[in-house]
């Protein structure tokens, strides 16, 4: 009796598990791993422009104003981030010794002048041979050639701006003693802005100069437009970059050279970046 009872709970259990079993859903087996299709690796030229493409703002002309004589600067008449025009005076050098050279000069002409003028007279009265003269002449020659080196060096005193602009950056001060060389001011012309950038060489089958586009800026989120103007002739080996030259359109009061942004390229079709 007691074995009998035992193999009817045994039976019961295995009733019981079998039930559970039928009423739980199937589970799903893995799915097997899509291979990857050419539309993984499509190239959208528009969502690259917006999100890599950075933009370097710099000026349409720029230079580093230096010293063209070794001298004490005796005044420096702009200051930094000044708004100036074409031929403005920038530094002035103290330049009594190039002066006194000048006048020095001048007097050593005109004595040679005069010798020569002496010469020609005594020549036509008979009383100075032609060698006479042609030595006058070429003494009166050197010394006027000596006055234009002096005049030339008296033009290196005054420092002049060579295009309307700003200062970006003074680099001296007044009553110093500089060398040659030393670099004064750096000046920027913020007229006439440029955009710099660098787009994937493939940009090449579609990027034309003349294309516009914007330039949304980081400083303000404002967009401002752009046309490509200048394409490099030349692919970066490692990067594999294209530089791009492009000219600002419109109002550009709001921008200065260094500033940063994006550039915003309008969609192309697919069928147009391959």
């Amino acid at each position: 009796m007691f074995r009998v009872r035992i193999e009817i709970l045994i039976l019961g259990a295995l009733l019981c598990g079998t039930a559970a079993a039928q009423q739980r859903p199937a589970e799903k087996a893995p799915a097997a791993p899509r291979p990857p299709s050419a539309a993984d690796f499509s190239f959208d030229p528009a969502v690259v422009a917006e999100r890599d493409i950075s933009v370097l703002i710099v000026p349409g002309d720029e230079t580093t104003l230096s010293s063209q004589m070794a001298g004490k600067i005796r005044r420096i008449h702009v200051g930094l981030g000044e708004q100036v025009k074409a031929k403005t005076l920038l530094v002035e050098f103290d330049c009594a010794e190039q002066e006194a050279q000048l006048q020095s000069a001048q007097a050593e002409y005109r004595g040679a002048r005069e010798t020569h003028l002496t010469k020609l007279r005594l020549q036509a009265l008979g009383a100075a041979g032609e060698l006479e003269v042609t030595v006058a002449a070429a003494a009166a020659d050197k010394a006027r050639s000596q006055v234009a080196v002096r005049d030339s060096f008296m033009d290196y005193c005054r420092i002049m701006a060579p295009f309307g602009g700003r200062v970006a950056k003074v680099r001296a001060k007044e009553a110093e003693s500089v060398p040659v060389g030393q670099p004064l001011l750096e000046l920027v012309s913020s007229s006439a802005l440029k955009a710099q950038l660098f787009v994937p060489a493939s940009w090449i089958t579609w990027l034309k100069p003349g294309m516009e586009f914007q330039v949304r800026t980081e400083a303000d989120g404002r967009r401002h437009r752009a046309r490509v103007s200048k394409l490099n002739a030349r692919v970066e080996g490692v990067s594999q970059a294209l530089e791009v030259e492009a000219r600002f359109e419109g109002q550009t009061d709001t921008l200065l050279p260094g500033m940063v942004g994006t550039a915003l390229f309008p969609p192309r079709s697919a069928g147009r970046t391959r």
